[in-house]
């Protein structure tokens, strides 16, 4: 059945109304709208048991990290806002809560567009709240992109989404896609962009925060979704911030010894520039959204199955709806890191520099290029093998039409593409979809073309279609 939407004034309305939750909405950086809203519609005395705005950072620090100063707008100031919130509820209300009343608290810390339009706005929203029992709370955490041009109109966003989450904690717990897409009630895509949601609690743990993610993406709520080698999703903000950057993109069904080569010699030749630390530089497998889906349908179990395989091999993995690389390479324009690398094989690379793929950008295969190469961004190319000479292929040895091969020559004499060196010839030959058709056949011979790790796995899990 399709979902009513209810207006925004609707939802606080109903919230008022139900006297069984009761709470603390605390919001810094982006008005008191949430709060503003529940007063408006009248009976806010039934849900709102204090509002607080600590915009002063004296006054933020002292309140919600006992004096110690650090970044505001953040997930740790968030989950020091919802804990000092909820226990101080909680302390003060306990001794006379009624029997079905069920506490929360709701606090944001954002950063809006300040008077210069210089920043991006973006901001934490999160919810603790109780369900089934009281004193035993739930979370829910989102991150935001604010994507107005007016710092008035992102005020007026926050407080339709705060109402939304709240909204839908009570009344889509259950229905995890649900709540996603409510949280986007009376709001869009284009003013508004959700890139991390998590979920926890005794009544929450249900929510696989890796499919949440997914479905985010899925939905058309943000552009992509990121995850740590520990399988958690991670706000790209915080992941990136200062990080170099080594990315390859495949389907990984199952990642082989030469997806496995490629992250390795790709990492060994990155060692090497100067601004290279270990604990700076980030390898990241992506997955487009696309290879993900199947007669229509997200096949979920085939997702979190590659992403565990990833992970158990210390990957981070990013899930997107990229189709071009110039959009992948955009994307990560957004955020404040340092040198991005993008390995691809050959064949994948004369794919890049087919202008067919760029009919729909008004400068074609030029344009893009523009858009792959901004500054600090460099292409490392993995050779391949030429099947009917058996020799190895590298950029050199590639075929293109005149009007290309000089875009191309631009490319190598500023060192924008790199063909990568001390790779493993005897892995060459190896296909994705040959390695699948072998492991579904029940052919043993797949066993010679990926890691030990991911054998031990597909077989003890029948991973892919296994059938041993």
């Amino acid at each position: 059945m399709e979902r009513e939407i209810l207006s925004t004034k609707r939802k606080a309305l109903l919230l008022n109304l139900d006297t069984t939750k009761y709470g603390t909405i605390a919001e810094i950086g982006g008005g008191q709208e949430v709060a503003r809203a529940f007063f408006q519609v009248g009976g806010a005395s039934g849900t709102v048991a204090k509002t607080i705005s600590a915009y002063d950072k004296i006054f933020s620090d002292y309140l919600y990290s006992n004096g110690d100063k650090g970044r505001y707008v953040c997930l740790t100031r968030l989950e020091q806002m919802l804990g000092k919130e909820y226990d101080e509820l909680a302390q003060v209300l306990e001794a006379k809560r009624q029997d079905n009343r069920r506490f929360f608290a709701f606090a944001d810390t954002v950063e809006t567009l300040n008077f210069r339009k210089d920043n991006q706005g973006h901001g934490w929203l999160g919810v603790r709240f109780e369900l089934s029992k009281p004193g035993v709370p739930n979370e829910v955490v989102i991150h935001v992109r604010l994507l107005e041009n007016d710092g008035v109109l992102q005020q007026y966003t926050l407080g339709a989404l705060g109402v939304n989450l709240i909204y839908a904690c009570y009344y889509f717990y259950g229905k995890p896609n649900v709540f996603l897409q409510s949280l986007l009630d009376n709001l869009s895509s284009d003013r508004v962009e959700i890139t991390m949601a998590r979920m926890s609690g005794p009544d929450l743990d249900y929510v696989d925060n890796r499919l949440l993610g997914v479905q985010l993406v899925k939905n058309g709520m943000t552009p992509a979704i990121f995850f740590d080698r520990n399988g958690k999703v991670q706000e790209p903000d915080d992941m990136l911030y200062k990080k170099n950057v080594l990315l390859l993109r495949g389907r990984f069904r199952p990642i082989t010894y030469v997806g496995f080569d490629i992250l390795k010699s790709s990492y060994a030749h990155f060692k090497k520039n100067a601004g290279f630390t270990t604990g700076n530089t980030l390898q990241i497998c992506e997955i487009t959204l696309n290879n993900l889906l199947e007669e229509g349908e997200l096949n979920e179990r085939d997702f979190l199955d590659r992403v565990d395989l990833l992970n158990g091999m210390g990957q981070n993995v990013l899930i997107s709806n990229f189709r071009e690389f110039y959009r992948l390479v955009e994307y990560f324009g957004r955020f404040k890191h340092n040198n991005l690398r993008i390995a691809m094989g050959v064949p994948t690379f004369v794919k890049v520099m087919d202008k067919i793929y760029y009919k729909d950008l008004p400068g074609g295969l030029l344009e893009a290029v523009g858009k792959m190469f901004p500054a600090r961004t460099k292409f490392y190319i993995y050779p391949a093998l030429n099947r009917i000479s058996n020799r190895v292929m590298t950029t050199h040895d590639i075929t293109l039409p005149p009007d290309v091969i000089h875009i191309y020559n631009y490319l190598t004499e500023n060192g924008l593409i790199v063909n990568l060196p001390s790779v493993k010839r005897e892995w060459l030959h190896i296909t994705s979809n040959h390695v699948l058709q072998l492991l579904q056949e029940n052919n043993a011979d797949w066993e010679k073309m990926v890691p030990k790790y991911v054998i031990r796995n597909i077989k003890s899990k029948h991973l892919f279609g296994y059938p041993g």
